[in-house]
């Protein structure tokens, strides 16, 4: 199992920026995709920022030039940068690490989602 540690959200205004930080304990070498994802009031939860563990990102185009992903070198930490925030950008934000383990000498493989507990980001005009 893995497990995934949020922190950074907050309270700023328009224009100011933000960095969050997930930290995954457990089977973190299994990690081999980690992110972000967001769910607003009243919608549904949706991706924000992925990077692999080839250091491969991805990119809402609602933040593509603003937000910025990042991995430490040993796939147990990664964060989001994130500059320009707007009002639109207030949710909750959630860590994300999708992971793979091969079970037996034939190479099945298990894959599993894991996701932090949530940090609210809030940004006002």
């Amino acid at each position: 199992q893995v497990q995934l540690v949020e922190s950074g959200g907050g309270l700023v205004r328009q224009g100011e920026s933000l960095r969050l930080s997930c930290v995954a304990s457990g089977r973190r070498l299994s990690i081999n995709t980690m992110g972000w994802f967001r769910q607003a009031p009243g919608e549904e939860r949706e991706l924000v920022a992925t990077i692999t563990s080839g250091g491969a990102t991805k990119y809402a185009n609602s933040v593509k030039g603003r937000f910025t992903i990042s991995r430490d070198s040993g796939r147990n930490t990664w964060h989001l940068q994130m500059n320009s925030l707007n009002p639109e950008d207030t949710a909750v934000y959630y860590c994300y690490a999708h992971s793979e383990i091969v079970v037996n000498v034939e190479g099945a493989r298990h894959e599993f989602d894991s996701w932090g507990q949530g940090t609210q980001v809030t940004v006002y005009s």
